[in-house]
């Protein structure tokens, strides 16, 4: 018995050391203080901040991991250079301060706003969208303010996304020991976010709002929606997708979750990946129970309770990544993150055309199975699997093809949807 605690120290100190490794090195921190916007090649990204950290007098930083007594907003400006200078999915982080807005990220304008303001900011880019859509970020465990900004404005240009960006960043402390710290600073968001929900539900302009959450924001997120679902009766209509990255939740509390916000809930997308290092190391700590984002969605009882919710899954655990977690590969995929803008920018669910989202990275990838010559280059080109029946329909239609058993092209999905097809469909 006295080895237990010892084998459970090591296993400790090597995921310590595991989750510290890739921040050795890092970036300048504190890269927020406004430059001059010098690069007209860059594209720039502006976003609406909703806030409960508290703001920071350090200069560059803005806002700290402290918990502040009231909400607050910004109207934040982000230059993204040439795509010579980074790939998609990265964050070009500056080498040294000032950033070079020509080969760095760099923040061209960084205001404070008051809630009228907010408003104001939220009023004028719902009507410049096409179809008056918002898209809600919220970020994860262990992120400094700068984390988050930078991070949601690569989503939002990789993505393509034309709806109205708002970045919701909750206190976290930007450290791997503040993690109790980080997980109670979502339950000190809960109302703020639920009070944001309520509004862009009520604003007459605002047509369609779509979440994306990421590792301990996922608990923030589904809260808040629980929360708004409880006192409303239900869930507006116009909350159309919520995905779910990687998500830091307990899986029996996700279940409970799902069903007291009733029957009139958003299409749910789930991103899980079995490798997922940090989420491992989550599940040892809440108990040994299994976290959302790690479930192997084909085993019970996650596939009928999924099915029954008529929940999608996209699972990557054989995308690969420059994150040595594994835990940020919704974001760093430039596939999947394209998918997820051309769907929410053809103001779609994830689900709603008869051909998978799966089929459009098949489509891409299928050409070089193709030349393989073999089933194995399929699946080693397209390793990721979407558990709806369409894609699998499709994905085995492919494999025939390869195979010579008959089938169609395996450059081009069939099924597609007459009314709303996919990008990928060939006419």
């Amino acid at each position: 018995m006295a080895s237990a605690p010892k084998s459970w120290c090591r296993w400790f100190v090597v995921c310590v050391v595991v989750v510290l490794l890739p921040g050795c090195g890092g970036h300048p921190k504190d890269v927020l203080t406004p430059v001059a916007d010098t690069s007209p090649q860059s594209t720039k990204v502006d976003m609406l901040i909703a806030t409960t950290r508290t703001r920071s007098a350090v200069p560059g930083e803005m806002f700290n991991g402290e918990r502040a007594r009231a909400p607050a907003f910004a109207d934040m400006t982000i230059s993204i250079p040439p795509s010579k200078f980074r790939k998609e999915g990265q964050v070009a982080w500056p080498k040294r301060l000032p950033s070079n807005p020509a080969t760095d990220f760099a923040t061209v304008k960084a205001d404070d706003l008051d809630i009228a303001a907010a408003r104001k900011w939220l009023s004028t880019s719902v009507r410049k969208t096409p179809d008056g859509s918002v898209l809600v970020f919220i970020h994860g465990f262990n992120n400094r303010f700068e984390d988050a900004v930078y991070r949601f404005a690569q989503i939002v240009h990789d993505s393509g996304v034309h709806s109205a960006p708002i970045l919701v960043t909750w206190p976290s402390r930007g450290s791997l020991l503040a993690y109790g710290y980080d997980r109670e600073s979502t339950n000190y968001t809960r109302n703020a976010l639920e009070t944001l929900f309520q509004y862009l539900a009520k604003d007459a302009e605002v047509k369609e709002v779509s979440i994306l959450a990421h590792s301990m924001g996922n608990w923030l997120a589904l809260e808040s929606l629980r929360q708004m679902a409880i006192r409303n009766g239900r869930l507006p209509q116009k909350f159309k997708n919520v995905m779910l990255a990687a998500p830091d939740v307990d899986v029996d509390v996700f279940s409970q979750q799902i069903a007291d916000m009733g029957k009139q809930h958003p299409q749910f997308t789930l991103f899980v990946s079995r490798d997922d290092k940090a989420l491992a190391f989550s599940r040892r700590v809440w108990g040994d129970v299994s976290r959302l984002g790690a479930i192997d969605p084909e085993q019970a009882p996650y596939k009928k309770e999924l099915e029954d919710n008529k929940i999608m899954v996209i699972d990557l655990t054989k995308i690969k990544s420059g994150d040595r977690m594994n835990h940020g590969k919704f974001a760093e995929s430039p596939e999947i993150v394209q998918l997820i803008g051309q769907r929410i920018s053809e103001g779609q669910t994830l689900t709603d055309s008869r051909v998978g989202l799966g089929d459009q990275i098949l489509v891409a990838t299928t050409g070089a199975a193709a030349a393989a010559g073999n089933v194995a280059g399929l699946v080693l080109a397209a390793p990721v699997a979407v558990v709806d029946q369409d894609t699998r329909d499709n994905y085995a239609t492919h494999v025939g093809s390869l195979a010579g058993t008959g089938g169609t092209s395996p450059t081009a999905p069939q099924n597609c949807d007459q009314t709303r097809p996919a990008p990928s469909c060939k006419r």
